[in-house]
């Protein structure tokens, strides 16, 4: 299978099918979801300007069925987007593989934007998908996206990769990057297993 291919399947079997659970339309929740789409935009481009009603992802009027919940990993999605020690360049090299390990078309997709912003080139987003052994990476960067891959696999940051991130990363950035790696690791499994739609500038796995 080719990689093109992959990516078609993958995104068939999450974004080919309807939404598990449909997202609400009351005049309540939309005004929760604007509150909560600005406050998350703020926190990861610094924009405060209003969303707009067509603006509120479908993300948000999903989760808010459960407002409790949604409350609270909006509230952690703020602190590490918007008030965040790890720069938005490592916050988001890291997002990104947390992304594409988990073939998350929605995440990857918003992501891919965001990195950009931060500084990231399409060139390093591609390689992103190739991982911490990638050719091109210094050694800081290849041991940010080995702590996201040894986090996917064994559940923690070997001793070699701690020390490598220790080099650049003080005691509060060592903290909070497996924290950011299980929050956008949560998030996609919940945008994967909720198989929620793109929006309309999210063009999911293939997007560079």
């Amino acid at each position: 299978m080719t990689r093109q291919s992959g990516i078609e399947a993958r995104e068939e079997e999450i974004l080919g099918h309807p939404p598990r659970v449909l997202p609400l339309e009351s005049p309540d929740v939309i005004a929760a979801a604007l509150e909560n789409t600005g406050r998350l935009r703020q926190a990861a481009s610094g924009s405060s300007a209003t969303p707009s009603t067509r603006e509120v992802p479908e993300l948000v009027l999903t989760l808010l069925r459960h407002p409790d919940l949604y409350q609270r990993i909006t509230d952690l999605a703020v602190q590490l987007l918007g008030r965040g020690v790890l720069s938005p360049r490592d916050r988001e090299l890291a997002v990104l593989r947390v992304g594409w390990l988990c073939q998350a078309p929605y995440e990857w997709g918003e992501h891919v934007r965001l990195a950009k912003q931060a500084g990231v080139t399409s060139e390093e987003i591609e390689r992103v998908t190739q991982g911490a052994s990638a050719p091109g990476w210094t050694d800081h960067e290849a041991a940010l996206l080995r702590a996201v891959e040894e986090l996917h696999d064994n559940a923690m940051i070997s001793e070699a990769t701690w020390r490598t991130l220790s080099e650049n990363l003080d005691e509060r950035k060592l903290i909070e990057l497996p924290v950011l790696i299980g929050q956008f690791t949560l998030v996609a499994y919940l945008q994967n297993t909720l198989r929620l739609r793109l929006g309309q500038e999210n063009i999911g796995l293939k997007a560079r």
